[in-house]
């Protein structure tokens, strides 16, 4: 025994002193790029390699410095925190690692930023466009496969080739439809065993997802939408990554990953971060739990990756000038860590825009993560958190089909808006990804399709349709994710239909588009409806009343959930007409006088220009 202990502690010896003195080797050097000129001077650059925590590092560069080279538990990382100064030139700056005789120079890029496009931020005067990159169109066949992860398109949870060409093909159809910001699910690698097709499972944050393309594509897919007068969200992960990622064979410490690395199923209690009666071990382990063994927890109390994740974001930002980004399982992250990561996102671009996933049932919940939220003492910077309320309750509630009218639950649900530091600042949205679609099977016409869309579209905040409710896609959660993913038909060569041409659709597909465009374009262009205060009047007798004034201009909208035709008097509503003779329906193109009383049609709904 004594033996096997002695030549266990020579061999532990004679592997460390192999790895303090062998040959200096970079495998990973991350971000691979920074740039002069930005307006925080100081950036971590993360190196990986064998050993390469024990060299030492200096670096000779004209307005550069090295602040410190800090080792961590792991002696294959050492993370570099940079100073450039504001008179400093592009150029590749030369670091120097040593290890007794053994010396290594890396040549690190440092770039102008020359691009001035980009990073415009939205409001409530865009309309985004929600995809799944891969099930939307395939542009290039060439990047379908990749290892062992095939394209199987009869499977809703595998690949199924679609990529940015195929997007970029389809810049055209979206502008036309009435399109203004383009947001993309994921789009970084996501180099899974199981392919992984919505993009949640991060391998390589730094790397686009080579079925989708190359960076260089990516990038330029943002420029073109830029030259189509569109914009660019890119949605991001900074809660997990995927089991598959490069750093899970070999993480710099232990702490990297929530709960020291060990699988810890996530209670998804998400009201537990506010909530001031919580459990304390229920709040943590809602926090530091994960998704799925598939997802490691990243854990962003650690400083070092907290701040690799935040300048992921900027690097991002300033490589493909992206306009915004949508932060997915917002809540699940530590609050401190958010707030700084927009803080200095929006310091170096002030107007660019986030949005957080806050997905909870309640209102008061996400108007807790807003900034200048009056719950909490300490300033979050989320400028945009998603409306999950407004959205289960018009869900349910456009589904009402009795007289007694439905469309209460909205005004009471609207009437809460008291709680958002600014609720015209809020994302809003029939459906998306992860929920049922809008559009369902059994609906017989366009009623209940058309009053949604409609009031999605003329309330307060910032909206978003999912690729393909313009041509009536269904879909239900019970029939699974995949389900909620389908392809857009015409998005493939061999599809039999092409829903992306009038030809291609039906005639209730067609009624449904141009009803969308119609709306989308009006949209663009009426300042009352994007920048407006919202007025608006208790439901009677199932019809909803409310407006948007803004520069001299005002906008009525009526909608009647009632199964009957309706007339009403307009002497109520003057806060809106106060001044105006006669309203201009923007869907049917009719005038009509609103001095005394107008008829609605049953399930119908009116959107006024109001004219004096």
């Amino acid at each position: 025994m004594c033996k096997k202990i002695i030549y266990l502690s020579l061999l532990a010896l004679l592997c460390n002193w192999n790895s303090v003195f062998a040959k200096i080797t970079i495998n990973r050097v991350e971000p691979a790029n920074w740039w002069v000129g930005m307006k925080k001077t100081e950036f971590q650059i993360l190196v990986y390699g064998p050993g390469i925590g024990n060299a030492k590092v200096t670096l000779n560069y004209p307005g550069v410095s090295l602040k410190e080279a800090v080792k961590v538990e792991n002696p294959n990382y050492v993370f570099l925190y940079v100073n450039v100064s504001k008179s400093a030139k592009a150029g590749n700056v030369s670091i120097d690692f040593s290890n007794g005789a053994d010396k290594f120079t890396y040549n690190y890029p440092l770039k102008n930023r020359t691009d001035k496009s980009g990073a415009l931020g939205f409001n409530a005067a865009d309309v985004l466009y929600l995809i799944t990159p891969d099930r939307f169109a395939n542009g290039n066949a060439k990047n379908d496969n990749l290892d062992s992860v095939l394209i199987n398109r009869k499977s809703p949870n595998a690949r199924h080739g679609g990529d940015y060409e195929g997007v970029r093909q389809k810049l055209d159809y979206m502008k036309d439809l009435g399109i203004t910001t383009v947001w993309l699910n994921p789009i970084q690698e996501n180099r899974m065993r199981g392919g992984s097709y919505h993009g949640y499972a991060i391998t390589d944050f730094y790397q686009s997802d080579p079925r989708f393309g190359s960076n260089e594509e990516f990038k330029a897919l943002t420029q073109e939408t830029h030259n189509k007068g569109m914009k660019m969200v890119m949605d991001m992960v900074l809660n997990h990554c995927g089991s598959s990622h490069w750093w899970m064979r070999d993480l710099p410490s232990k702490d990297w990953i929530n709960n020291d690395g060990v699988f810890l199923q996530t209670n998804h209690a998400t009201v537990s971060v506010m909530d001031v009666h919580a459990s304390p071990t229920e709040r943590n382990t809602f926090l530091n739990g994960w998704f799925t063994r598939g997802m490691p927890d990243l854990n962003q109390r650690n400083p070092h990756l907290a701040t690799y994740l935040i300048q992921n974001s900027i690097w991002w930002i300033e490589y493909a000038r992206i306009d915004g980004i949508r932060q997915d399982t917002y809540s699940y992250m530590d609050f401190d860590f958010l707030a700084r990561w927009n803080k200095e996102v929006y310091d170096e671009y002030p107007n660019f825009n986030i949005v957080g996933e806050t997905w909870y049932n309640k209102k008061t919940s996400p108007a807790w993560w807003q900034a200048g939220s009056t719950f909490d003492k300490k300033d979050s910077h989320l400028k945009t958190p998603m409306d999950f309320s407004l959205t289960f309750t018009m869900q349910k509630a456009f589904d009402g089909e009795t007289d007694n009218g439905y469309l209460n639950e909205i005004f009471e649900d609207v009437a809460q808006d008291f709680v958002y530091a600014d609720p015209y600042q809020i994302l809003t949205f029939l459906d998306n990804h992860d929920l049922g679609r809008f559009s369902r099977k059994e609906d017989k016409d366009l009623k209940r399709f058309k009053q949604g869309l409609a009031f999605l579209l003329t309330t307060r905040g910032i909206p978003q349709i999912y690729y393909g409710t313009e041509v009536l896609m269904i879909g239900t959660k019970e029939d699974g994710d995949g389900r909620l993913r389908v392809d857009f038909p015409g998005g493939w060569q061999e599809d039999k239909k092409d829903e992306f041409t009038k030809a291609g659709r039906s005639e209730i597909q067609n009624e449904a588009w141009d009803y969308l465009q119609n709306l989308l374009q009006w949209r663009k262009t009426s300042k009352a409806i994007t920048g407006g205060k919202l007025i608006h009047y208790a439901p009677k007798n199932g019809v909803y009343v409310y407006g948007r004034k803004a520069d001299n201009q005002s906008v009525m909208v009526v909608l009647n959930s009632s199964l009957k035709d309706q007339s009403i008097s307009m002497e109520r509503f003057t806060d809106i007409t106060s001044g105006y003779s006669s309203g201009k329906d923007i869907i049917s193109g009719k005038n009509m006088q609103i001095s005394k009383e107008i008829s609605i049609p049953a399930k119908g709904q009116y959107i006024f220009e109001l004219n004096k």
